[in-house]
């Protein structure tokens, strides 16, 4: 029977991926895919990549409709840079818990308490605050963000565990919000300690959205981006990984003679994994939901989004 089930879901996949590619030529559309979705969707995407990867894709492409595989905050960032652009998101229920843990109130008042202070938001944020911000960043590109900044205090939202790891290299003051990614949260000392008990010879890969004291164990330190870049150049055949499971697909299609060992099995994002094939077909044939951002607010959250594109 269960032989027959896995039959019946490949065959089914088989049908949803013919369908798409029909939908695509009709619509002139394009799939971003973020690297924490399930490998159903990574595996038809045209472009796959961290925040910062796909904000410049959806800034730069030609077609007319950009469907965005990841959460909510990740297609209003696309329908900010692309206005004129259909941008389409398969689940709307895919939201961010962390972007939710800031709100434009709190951080207004956190900027009149601070007038001189800049404010630096991660890209893992509503467009609301992104208005509100003076320049975004994303975790690749974090710490050169914060160097490009004319001030010497920054308001910092709403990470606080990717603030902490920046705070270690810059000498500028961050004033820093406490939020945080429930996720890289869950993974603990122990869960590392543990794993490397078992594979003492694998290098700890860690995102610094991870709590502080996790990311001090790391053999090495990065975004998602450079820890798929850094396990693909090493010549270690295995490694613990310390990010968001769907990072498996990239890692294993990058370097399919290695192992990576997942540090626990709890780093899994529900709301990236909402979005699945047949709901990337359905929303390209009922062209709903369609991200919408107010004019005001995008043009707004458009001048810290492209300033952030502009850090080299």
């Amino acid at each position: 029977m269960e032989a027959l089930a896995l039959e019946r879901k490949a065959e089914q996949n088989r049908e949803l991926r013919e369908r798409l590619m029909e939908l695509k030529k009709e619509r002139n559309a394009i799939i971003l895919a973020h690297y924490y979705q399930r490998d159903e969707i990574q595996e038809v995407a045209d472009f796959r990549g961290d925040s910062f990867l796909l904000a410049q894709k959806a800034a730069q492409t030609d077609a007319e409709v950009i469907v965005f595989c990841g959460v909510h905050f990740m297609g209003e960032s696309a329908k900010i840079l692309a206005p004129n652009k259909t941008v389409l998101i398969p689940d709307e229920r895919a939201g961010c818990p962390m972007a939710d843990m800031v709100n434009v109130d709190g951080l207004r008042k956190l900027k009149a308490q601070h007038p001189n202070a800049k404010v630096v938001t991660y890209i893992n944020s509503s467009a609301e605050i992104k208005a509100e911000t003076d320049i975004c960043c994303t975790s690749a590109n974090a710490v050169r963000v914060i160097q490009s900044v004319d001030s010497d205090e920054i308001i910092w939202v709403p990470d606080k565990n990717l603030g902490h790891y920046v705070q270690q290299h810059t000498d500028k003051k961050l004033i820093i919000w406490e939020g945080y990614c429930n996720t890289h949260d869950m993974l603990t000392v122990k869960d590392v300690y543990e794993m490397k008990a078992k594979y003492p010879d694998a290098p700890f890969v860690v995102h610094p959205e991870c709590r502080p004291e996790v990311v001090e164990l790391g053999d090495f330190v990065g975004s998602t981006t450079a820890i798929l870049e850094y396990c693909k150049k090493s010549d270690v055949k295995q490694f613990i990984v310390g990010t968001e499971d769907g990072t498996g697909f990239q890692l294993r299609l990058d370097s399919p003679d290695k192992t990576f060992h997942f540090a626990t099995k709890f780093l899994v994002c529900p709301n990236m994994k909402v979005n699945n094939l047949k709901k990337l077909v359905k929303c390209l044939e009922t062209m709903k939901p369609q991200i919408y951002v107010p004019p005001a607010i995008a043009d707004k959250a458009r001048i810290s989004l492209e300033r952030m594109l502009q850090v080299k």
